[in-house]
Parts: C-alpha cells; structure tokens; sequence
C-alpha cells in the first residue's frame, strides 16, 4: 500500500492533510524561515542551507532571500542556478531545472492541482504533475509556470507570463497564456 507521499509524487491523488506530509512541512518552514534569516553576505552559510533544503544542486546555486517551497526534497537545479528574490516552488511533484538557469523576481512554479469542484476539492484531496525547465534558459520576472508544463533549452519566458503548457526548446514565449513568439535562430 502506497504511503499518500508516494501517491503525492506519483502524481496519483493523495490527502494533503496527511499527518506525515503536514509534519514534513512545518519541518521544511523552520528550514526556510533559518534560510531567509541569515545575513545575506553570509554566502558559504547561505549555500549551505540551500544544499540543505533541496534535493539536489550543482555547483554555485545562487538563490536570493526570500525563497518559498513546499518540500525542497522534491527540487533538483543544475550547474550555476540563480534565482531571484520571491522564488517560490510549490513542489509536490518534482521540479527539475537544468543548469545555467536564470530565474527573475516573483516567480512562482506550481505543481499542485485541485478540483474545479468545491466538494470536491474541500475534501482535501489532490494531484500534482512535475515541472521540468532545461538548460540556459531565461524566465523574467512575475513568470508563473502551471502544473505539467516542460520548457525547453535555451527558451526565454518574458516577465508576467503565465505557462499553462510546453514551451519547444530554442523559443521566446511572452504573454498569458504564455505563447511562443519568436523562435531563436530565425
């Protein structure tokens, strides 16, 4: 029998009142509330804490206080990660970013659904489908990317976008619904 954190990262529904997920995240809290306090010049400890907090991070991951996120577990960046200020990952399915990303002010990933139905959804049960970012890529800033969605290489994403699906490789995407507009190389 499924555990409701394997349904949760399975993508299979799961009660997010479970005793066990709630106790993981009040714990990941306490780590994020010591993150965002310390001093911000304090880069060996701030790095530190970040390795702390996510699941996996290549070399010099940079991410700007304050950072929000539901898990940390369930967030892998790559090569030289940097993220702005107000980076928050609502991760409840895997968020996987690949290396040289670059991650403007007030941007929010969201891995967690819900129903559309008020009965549904107040019987606290949900879904959640995983983020995938690749390499070199750009995402400006107040960018909100969806549930599910998959943004290619070398992609740039125009602030105040909203990504409610894939993004191809090698695209400039802008807007809500974030749209390509323009493909690198042409």
């Amino acid at each position: 029998m499924k555990t409701e954190w394997q349904k949760m990262v399975g993508g299979e529904l799961y009660r997010a009142d479970d005793p066990e997920i709630i106790e993981v995240l009040n714990s990941v809290k306490d780590k994020l509330r010591a993150y965002n306090n310390l001093r911000p010049t304090d880069l060996e400890a701030r790095e530190k804490a970040i390795r702390e907090l996510l699941g996996s991070c290549g070399s010099k991951p940079f991410v700007n206080q304050p950072f929000l996120c539901d898990y940390g577990v369930n967030i892998k960046v790559g090569e030289r990660f940097f993220s702005n200020f107000n980076f928050t990952v609502l991760d409840e399915a895997y968020v996987t970013i690949g290396d040289d990303v670059f991650i403007g002010p007030n941007v929010s990933l969201y891995t967690a659904c819900h129903s559309t139905n008020p009965v549904e959804r107040n019987s606290r049960q949900e879904w959640a489908e995983p983020i995938t970012i690749g390499n070199n890529v750009w995402i400006g800033g107040s960018v909100t990317v969806l549930p599910g969605v998959t943004i290619g290489d070398n992609c740039t994403i125009g602030a105040g976008s909203v990504v409610t699906r894939d993004i191809p490789a090698n695209s400039i995407a802008v807007g809500n619904p974030c749209r390509v507009i323009k493909k690198i190389g042409e």
